[in-house]
């Protein structure tokens, strides 16, 4: 019950300190821009400044070798729209109640979803305190009107509302459909070339751009000056190749611009790969809780207040992220109930305190790590079969309403990833020294489940639900 009670407390205490930090007098342009380049199914080992990458992405590691690399930062769940709106809400799914990925072209279960227009996100946040705001590619956070970016606080929206592969594929601007079919293979450049022209228009106020790319997410898509056909896994390594390249042009455009300094630049993932992707050598993939599913690439730059070149191995996740963008912006937000905690001292190597971190699968919390410990508390499953060689996607390019280039390639073209499908139930990781969750360690530090098991029940404890499958959980 100490535990319990300690736990609470301190996680009551960050969250009042993350987003309360006093608006100060010196004017706009002495706070921060915010940048955050969000990735669709960038595994771990995608980009090379995690060394087990096998392409190069030297633009997207400078943020890195200019900033803070995180080496353990994990989204909530190891999926689309949940993942993202703690993201720009700073709440795990089960207070933001997003659990399912809206989807136009399934059943009506889903179709009609969407993130709650009451949840506060970064752009109300920041848009109620003078900054700029604009959201560019994918969304995924409900597709219907009631949902819509500009009603969750953006000034502008330009993209794709859902993931690429759902249809009808068409690009919105603002509230209206703008292009329709979208030919795939521009639309890195496409999204590119608008960040650019929404930075130079704001250059002297402050703005927060969202970017949030619609690659490596499936199908596989990229401009003729970066297509090589012909090699196995080509098409990958040319998307990966064309998304540092929109790095570098975002990065060097708000260098002669001269705020490159005064600009928060987040690169990041909203969860694990999908086939054609690499994990670097974690165990599972995108839609599975094992480290390959939910654990990420997460870089930070902000020279004025983070040190350049540093690593840091404490577990960090999401929800911190809109409580740190409120106290590195010095905006004062209205009293929000978050999961995560600014995180700027940890960034800066000066605190080591953080809460445990939670990921979940539909409505069921999966895991919870804290420190080096991480608990499985129900087995982690994904969406298609371990032996998937006869798999053939559904959404695939058709040439007419998916537009991309045809040779999409199956399971079976990428061996060293797999959903990693599990029947042994709870169990007890050292992903510090065991990052491929391969040594169960759960039936002899029984003490430690415990623990774990009891950090959860509490963090439970803080949300509303009548569910009958999370009461369940607790027995």
């Amino acid at each position: 019950m100490h535990i319990i009670k300690a736990f609470l407390v301190v996680l009551v205490v960050l969250l009042q300190y993350g987003c309360n930090d006093s608006e100060t007098s010196t004017g706009q342009l002495s706070r921060p821009n915010v940048l955050i380049i969000l990735a669709d199914d960038l595994g771990y080992g995608d980009i090379s400044v995690y060394e087990q990458s096998p392409y190069t992405t030297t633009n997207i590691d400078n943020i890195g070798a200019e900033g803070v690399i995180s080496t353990a930062f994990y989204v909530t769940t190891p999926y689309c729209a949940p993942s993202r709106a703690s993201i720009l809400t700073g709440m795990f799914p089960l207070r933001h109640g997003l659990i399912k990925n809206p989807t136009p072209d399934a059943h009506a279960g889903v179709d009609t979803i969407g993130l709650n227009p009451e949840a506060k996100t970064i752009a109300e946040i920041l848009g109620q305190s003078g900054y700029k705001t604009k959201a560019i590619g994918k969304w995924h956070l409900g597709h219907k009107p009631q949902f819509f970016p500009n009603r969750q606080g953006f000034d502008e929206y330009y993209g794709i509302l859902y993931s690429n592969d759902m249809r009808p594929v068409q690009i919105m601007s603002n509230e209206d459909t703008l292009h329709y079919p979208v030919d795939q293979r521009t639309i890195t450049r496409d999204y590119t070339e608008r960040s650019i022209e929404f930075i130079k228009r704001n250059k002297d106020t402050n703005f927060f751009l969202y970017l949030s790319h619609a690659m490596p997410h499936k199908p596989l898509a990229v401009s003729d000056s970066f297509y090589t056909p012909g090699g196995k896994n080509n098409l990958y390594e040319d998307v990966i190749n064309e998304l540092d390249w929109s790095t570098g042009e975002i990065m060097k455009t708000l260098k002669n611009l001269n705020i490159l300094d005064n600009t928060v630049v987040i690169f990041m993932s909203d969860n694990g790969p999908w086939y054609g992707g690499s994990t670097g050598g974690l165990k599972g993939m995108k839609a599975t809780n094992w480290e390959g599913g939910i654990r990420v690439p997460f870089l930070i730059r902000y020279p004025k207040v983070l040190p350049k070149n540093a690593k840091v191995s404490i577990p960090l996740w999401a929800p911190d992220i809109l409580p740190t963008i409120c106290a590195l912006t010095q905006t004062k937000a209205p009293d929000l109930m978050v999961d995560g905690q600014d995180i700027t001292s940890v960034l800066q190597g000066a605190d080591t305190l953080h809460g445990p971190v939670f990921s979940m699968h539909n409505d069921k919390i999966i895991s919870v790590r804290e420190g080096d410990f991480k608990l499985i508390l129900e087995n982690p499953t994904g969406f298609i079969p371990e032996s998937a060689d006869d798999w053939k996607d559904p959404r695939g390019p058709d040439g007419s309403t998916i537009i991309a280039q045809k040779e999409q390639y199956s399971p079976a073209d990428y061996p060293g990833i797999l959903p990693e499908h599990s029947t042994e139930g709870v169990q007890l990781f050292n992903v510090s020294r065991d990052p491929e969750e391969e040594i169960n360690e759960a039936p002899n530090m029984i003490l430690k489940v415990e623990h774990l098991k009891a950090l959860t029940k509490a963090f439970k404890a803080g949300f509303n639900s009548a569910d009958p499958d999370l009461v369940e959980q607790d027995k």
